[in-house]
């Protein structure tokens, strides 16, 4: 008997939509990237895109730690001197998603697979998405009380 290899035409996709609201930032991300990867499936394989669309509503709501607030992002835009920082805290202000989303790519594999598996990352700061189409499933997280 052969050892079962998923081909990516036989990959059944569902969407789900998390509820970020007081929700821990790495949790959060942890349960996004295991979902986007596919390893709650049977058929999961390391080198296919098996996983499923994640929606993430509320963005803006996430739990941050306030010591994680103050720390830098950086980013260099490539030319000399192009090196840019902000906090976490600023970020979560005017651009909410880009935190979830940063947090989540680095969960994934840093190839080819992995940027595939972040398109199917959809993060909205508000309550609402356009996704209502494609049914999507709520996920549930299970917080553990500090």
């Amino acid at each position: 008997m052969s050892t079962y290899s998923p081909k990516p035409g036989e990959v059944e996709r569902s969407w789900h939509v998390i509820d970020a609201s007081d929700i821990v930032l790495g949790r959060l991300a942890s349960q996004a990237a295991r979902l986007l990867r596919g390893k709650h499936k049977p058929q999961f394989a390391n080198h296919v895109d098996t996983g499923d669309f994640v929606v993430v509503v509320n963005a803006a709501k996430v739990a941050v730690a306030t010591r994680k607030l103050g720390e830098f992002r950086y980013r260099h835009s490539g030319y000399p001197g192009g090196l840019s920082k902000r906090t976490v805290g600023e970020l979560l202000e005017s651009k909410p998603e880009r935190v979830i989303e940063l947090a989540v790519k680095g969960m994934l594999p840093k190839n080819t697979l992995g940027r595939a598996q972040l398109k199917k990352l959809k993060v909205y700061a508000g309550p609402d998405h356009p996704h209502a189409a494609q049914k999507p499933q709520p996920f549930e997280i299970k917080q553990v009380s500090q």
